[in-house]
């Protein structure tokens, strides 16, 4: 009897092609028998070499072909490629192939596609085995206890995933934690398996498949914003060391909260490199704010708002682009199915709104700390959650803290908020969407921001220097000039001194624009919701 192994890249054509043919030579020949094993394309290299220092063979391309003894064991006797794989078929059997390649690649497609389809259906498999390892970091805060009931709800994972939750925190909440727990066993959930705590931080993120990273609080008091900054690299750093040693290496990584979250990702993914890819920032609490402004503006449901683009800093300076959004079910002179939609800024006439009022509304929940509440927050992390593991709605935008690789022209290494699609357990960006081009000035000012935070609370930078366009520092030269001169007037100042102040009053007149680097939580209003065709 003859068994061929037939090992490729899923999304190989000539692995098709050599599929095919096998397929026939064992449909047809009683003694000739094939195992098949396809790998993705990212790791088919690393697969390949591990098997050919394994038996000591020599080859780089997808497929391999090898022949296994069955008669006598030992290991498999390499046949070689595609090209040696038809040579022998053709010689031993007289069976040849004339597939096209146009259908090889169509096959190769579909190969990829239920490859993925494939892991997918054996990972629910073994998740009924071991359940989901679900760890929540800052346990204590509110928006954990809005997001267990989601969790266990089987909205996020499947009714068929069971999970089992870790409430991680410091010792101090332990009490609280500990009537949590009872709580979450009351809900009686068909999907949690269990329940738990943690208070020491070498047994955090065992085995842990996802970590939710909520709002942690700082032991100390800090008084500056770079103080503030520099604070959260040491838990970072902690969490990136234990993330490496004890989660599960594929585990999966989302950042909430409402300070510092892009900042705390990119820190994750610097002291986490192996699992970098799979760290994120939820940016949906944004979205969900700006979609309800714009419903109540509209008189409409806030959910039947879609495709509002959050750029930039989820917790700081982001840019509310509105130009994509649109509106379904609106009832106006204009009715349609309900797949039909409207853009929104046709239905807004009032374009000062937009530029005033829209943006103060936003603003002014940030300043006063309304901003991702428990429910908002539990809210954004659960369905991004959801969206990560079975992908988003088809069409619709999401939008996403990564890190940069250069699209949109935004700088490469830090975490910052765009457009994108869930699909296949990952997510892509969208790069082809058209008409989103952003100006200059906006871009350098979110992404001014971002980089200074790194570089601030790495160390490489000591002062934080809010970004000020050439019209604000203009405007700030003209208003020092006046203050110079009406401080001259009061005093009387010979004709010879006027353009002099004292180093007290020089402090006085730059404390205005200075005060901003110690709020935490910092928008600017010609950053938030701008994208309208009168103001362009």
């Amino acid at each position: 009897m003859a068994k061929f192994v037939i090992a490729g890249r899923a999304d190989c054509p000539y692995y098709a092609k050599t599929e095919l043919v096998a397929d026939y030579l064992q449909k047809n020949l009683p003694d000739f028998r094939i195992h098949k094993i396809t790998q993705r394309p990212e790791v088919w290299e690393d697969w390949l070499k591990d098997v050919c220092e394994k038996n000591k063979w020599s080859h780089k391309n997808s497929p391999i072909i090898w022949r296994e003894l069955l008669d006598r064991g030992g290991k498999g006797l390499l046949l070689g490629g595609y090209n040696e794989f038809l040579e022998h078929a053709q010689l031993y059997y007289d069976v040849t192939s004339s597939m096209t390649t146009e259908l090889m690649m169509v096959i190769a497609q579909e190969n990829l596609e239920a490859h993925i389809e494939e892991e997918q259906e054996e990972e629910a498999l073994k998740t009924c085995i071991n359940p989901l390892q679900v760890w929540i970091t800052s346990a204590s805060a509110p928006a954990c206890y809005n997001l267990i009931p989601i969790l266990t709800s089987g909205e996020v994972f499947g009714m068929h995933t069971e999970i089992s939750i870790t409430l991680f925190d410091n010792k101090q909440a332990e009490e609280y934690l500990k009537s949590l727990v009872v709580e979450t066993q009351d809900l009686a959930s068909p999907v949690l398996r269990s329940v738990s705590i943690c208070t020491k931080v070498e047994e955090a993120f065992r085995q842990a498949h996802v970590i939710v990273v909520l709002d942690d609080s700082t032991d100390k008091e800090v008084f500056t914003l770079e103080d503030c900054l520099r604070s959260r690299v040491p838990l970072c750093r902690l969490y990136g060391y234990l993330i490496e040693k004890n989660a599960h290496e594929s585990v999966r990584v989302i950042v909430g909260g409402r300070t510092f979250v892009n900042l705390k990702t990119v820190l994750l993914m610097r002291y986490a490199p192996r699992i970098a890819h799979n760290i994120i920032a939820v940016a949906l609490g944004v979205e969900g704010e700006a979609k309800a402004v714009l419903a109540r503006k509209l008189k409409t449901a806030p959910s039947y708002i879609k495709d509002v683009i959050i750029w930039g800093n989820i917790s700081g300076n982001n840019y509310v682009d509105l130009r994509k959004t649109r509106v379904y079910r609106y009832e106006s002179a204009i009715w349609g199915p309900l797949h039909y939609s409207r853009p929104v800024l046709n239905l807004i006439f009032d374009s000062e709104w937009v530029k005033r009022e829209f943006v103060a509304i936003l603003k002014n929940l940030t300043t006063t700390g309304r901003q991702f509440g428990g429910i908002l927050a539990a809210h954004s992390i659960a369905t991004t959650l959801k969206y990560w593991y079975h992908g988003s709605p088809p069409g619709e935008i999401i939008s996403l803290g990564i890190l940069s690789e250069g699209q949109f022209g935004i700088p490469k290494g830090i975490v910052f908020s765009m457009p994108v699609k869930f699909e296949n357990g990952t997510w892509v960006v969208l790069t082809d969407l058209k008409d989103i081009e952003i100006s200059e000035q906006i871009m350098t000012r979110m992404t001014s921001d971002l980089i200074q935070e790194k570089l601030v609370a790495l160390g490489d930078k000591i002062h934080f220097q809010p970004y000020q366009s050439e019209t604000e520092l203009r405007k700030k030269d003209k208003r020092i000039s006046l203050l110079i001169t009406d401080d001259s007037q009061e005093e009387q100042v010979s004709d010879g001194h006027k353009d002099l102040v004292p180093d007290e009053e020089k402090n006085l007149v730059m404390s205005d624009g200075s005060n901003r680097r110690y709020w935490v939580m910092r928008v600017d209003p010609s950053l938030i919701a701008l994208c309208h065709p009168h103001n362009e």
